[in-house]
């Protein structure tokens, strides 16, 4: 048995280490301040913004999504006539254009930002090139071949040459797919993340913050066509496409938009939201430019189509009048073949109302002539396809 005196030492010792604990744990917590950024690190927050689903999308609303699509229309006719109008004038006004100077850069005019050539979108396209166009380059190379066959005319020219169709199917064919097909002025990009089932919402958080801080700096040059949530087909897949001038503007604007002092911060907290991310760059065709901003509403239709190679310039051909046909009852959004990334590959993007308007408006198309001899033109270029239902989320320009 302890004595009295031992039970007291005992009570004394046990006491100094509780008081010893006490204090270490005291100078942990407040010997030094704890970042700030730590403490954001270790503590959760809620979601700003919520994913929109195909249940935000309200039946029935059909009358209202064509009476916006009519009104866009409308607004495009009234800024392509204001647009001829305009030009009209200028040429009126000034019939000669000044000499440039001899270090001038031939057909340079000022570069303006995507962001801010969206409104001018609305004219279908038919727009100045920016200040690294080579359209004069183009024209006087078109102008040089216009003489060279005005020199190849007469019956034995034609047997030594061709005739003018076959020379120009070859110009066709030693020129780019890009230069053939595509609207020069701009490349596009798609990117997809895919992201984890339990990060979804926090996922829309961040990139709700920073993509439209990305879009609406001026100095990053790049515009932001949309940015959807797939909700038939690879669910949790977001989808946001992409503007640029260029390549060069590609590189120029990546360049400015990774050496901002969040983008870091931003990209790390990404990588632990995602499983996957893909992206490939894009033109889109000359004859579909990409819609500029709009609120439609309804749901949109992402259709990928891998073609066999060697067919992309056939494709175009049929697209091009089937576009046509397709425009009298369904409202399409861009449509852009892939440069870099999946070969082969074509992106074509839908607007309906709801999935039941997107059926009775694809089965009206076979209706319209031309339309049923676009799809037996197209069908044997495909090697496979694919179908996404995509929701806007809420910072997305075009919904």
């Amino acid at each position: 048995m302890c004595s009295s005196r031992d039970s007291f030492a005992i009570a004394i010792v046990t006491l100094l280490r509780a008081n010893s604990d006490i204090m270490l744990t005291r100078r942990l917590f407040t010997s030094s301040p704890t970042p700030s950024s730590l403490l954001r690190t270790l503590t959760t927050s809620t979601a700003h913004q919520r994913s929109p689903a195909l249940g935000d999308i309200t039946p029935n609303g059909a009358a209202k999504f064509d009476a916006r699509q009519i009104a866009f229309r409308e607004e495009v006719q009234e800024a392509q006539k204001a647009k001829e109008k305009q030009d009209s004038q200028s040429s009126i006004k000034a019939p000669t254009a000044p000499s440039a100077p001899n270090n001038a850069v031939p057909g340079a005019a000022p570069s303006t930002s995507p962001a801010s050539d969206a409104g001018s979108a609305l004219s279908l396209g038919h727009v100045a090139l920016g200040s690294l166009s080579t359209h004069d380059a183009g024209a006087n190379r078109e102008a040089s071949q216009v003489q060279e066959s005005s020199k190849r005319k007469g019956a034995l020219s034609s047997l030594i040459y061709g005739t003018h169709e076959g020379q120009q199917m070859d110009r066709d064919i030693e020129k780019s797919f890009s230069q053939v097909l595509a609207r020069g002025k701009y490349v596009h990009s798609i990117v997809m993340h895919s992201v984890k089932p339990d990060k979804v919402d926090e996922y829309v958080d961040l990139v709700g913050d920073w993509y439209p801080k990305v879009a609406s700096t001026p100095e990053n040059h790049v515009h932001l066509v949309g940015s959807w949530r797939t909700e038939v087909g690879d669910c949790d897949t977001f989808v946001h496409i992409w503007e640029y001038q260029r390549y060069q503007g590609y590189h120029s604007s990546l360049h400015t938009i990774h050496h901002h002092p969040e983008f870091r911060a931003f990209d790390h907290k990404l990588r632990s939201l995602i499983t996957h991310k893909e992206s490939s760059l894009m033109q889109e065709f000359s004859f579909w430019p990409t819609t500029a901003p709009r609120q439609l509403g309804g749901l949109f239709e992402l259709r990928s189509y891998t073609l066999h190679p060697g067919n992309l310039l056939e494709w175009e051909t049929h697209w091009r009048r089937g576009l046509k046909a397709r425009r009298e009852v369904m409202e399409g959004v861009g449509a852009w073949f892939v440069q870099v990334g999946d070969l082969n590959t074509v992106h074509h993007l839908w607007q309906f109302a709801d999935l039941e308007e997107r059926k009775a408006r694809r089965e009206m198309s076979w209706g319209v002539e031309g339309w049923g001899d676009t799809v037996h033109k197209t069908v044997p270029l495909i090697q496979k396809m694919k179908s996404r239902i995509l929701i806007p989320m809420p910072w997305s320009p075009v919904a």
